[in-house]
């Protein structure tokens, strides 16, 4: 096995019987992944982000070799969480299906601490496998379906919707009660999402967002990155990218939606969003369009 970080898809690509039965991406390296599988055993050493997972059909004959204490083999409807670095093995004796939810790290930091207003590094993902969790089957199987449709957008509204019922369902996300660091403070850390979050039409310089903060530009880096799982210059294009998802979806030009979000032209949109997304905006509008069908009225 190399020594280099590998994300579980990587790792189940390479299993012998394993299918690829769906795939969406979801734009900043996250992905849904609909496979089969079945006789084989996997070891996951020190995988690459963190995979949800869900079972669809069987699991009857999964097994989590390196653990004990927990339920014996999984079932439909089974949720196992697999975080960033976790080692794990399995083994397989039947068929089953199941969706993969991938997560890179900083991503899901950026998510925990947008969603839940507090610091990233308090965010650490429960390592769970074979869990009954009702509250999540819905955007499970919300992702699922879009994910076999390749509905993009369907795909992402169910991603935003599990990550919010795993961040704030007490379970999921084990408490870190560590005394924190470095960083923002909380109130000077508010101010600058909420100038980000105001002026994503304009351009938005470094040093005034240090200024907010009371930072130089050299340590305001350094805390905002702490805080929110990313730069500063990562953090504005993320929601520039998903403030033009939502124009893209509102069918509004793409020049306008351009100017709207930041950008200096059609293709500087056209080169971030294809960075974030993978598809260019006219692709992804397209694939909007197709998945909507003919437009009313």
């Amino acid at each position: 096995m190399s020594g280099h970080a590998l994300p579980i898809s990587t790792y189940l690509a390479r299993s012998p019987h394993a299918q690829m039965l769906g795939h969406v991406g979801l734009g900043f390296g996250c992905s849904a992944t609909l496979w089969r599988n079945r006789d084989a055993r996997i070891s996951y050493d020190d995988p690459q982000g963190h995979t949800l997972s869900f079972y669809t059909r069987g699991g009857q004959g999964t097994r989590r070799l390196d653990r004990r204490g927990e339920a014996a083999h999984g079932w439909p409807g089974a949720v196992c969480l697999m975080p960033h670095g976790h080692a794990s093995n399995w083994e397989i004796t039947e068929s089953f299906e199941f969706i993969h939810l991938h997560l890179p790290d900083d991503e899901l930091r950026r998510s925990f601490a947008q969603i839940c207003d507090r610091d990233s590094r308090l965010m650490q993902l429960a390592d769970l496998t074979y869990v009954e969790a009702p509250e999540l089957a819905a955007p499970f199987q919300a992702l699922h379906g879009a994910t076999r449709r390749a509905d993009r957008l369907a795909a992402e509204a169910a991603m935003h919707e599990l990550l919010g019922r795993i961040f704030t369902g007490g379970r999921y996300v084990t408490p870190d009660r560590r005394v924190l660091t470095g960083g923002l403070a909380p109130r000077r850390l508010r101010l600058v999402l909420d100038h980000v979050e105001a002026n994503l039409a304009e351009p938005i310089q470094l040093r005034e967002l240090a200024a907010l903060a009371g930072l130089s530009e050299f340590h305001f880096q350094r805390s905002f990155r702490a805080s929110c799982g990313v730069s500063p210059h990562r953090w504005i294009t993320a929601r520039r990218i998903r403030l033009a998802v939502r124009l893209i979806a509102a069918r509004q030009p793409l020049a306008q939606v351009a100017l709207a979000c930041g950008f200096d032209s059609q293709s500087h949109l056209t080169r971030a969003f294809k960075a974030a997304m993978g598809v260019t905006p006219g692709r992804y509008r397209a694939e909007i369009l197709a998945g909507a069908g003919p437009e009313q009225g």
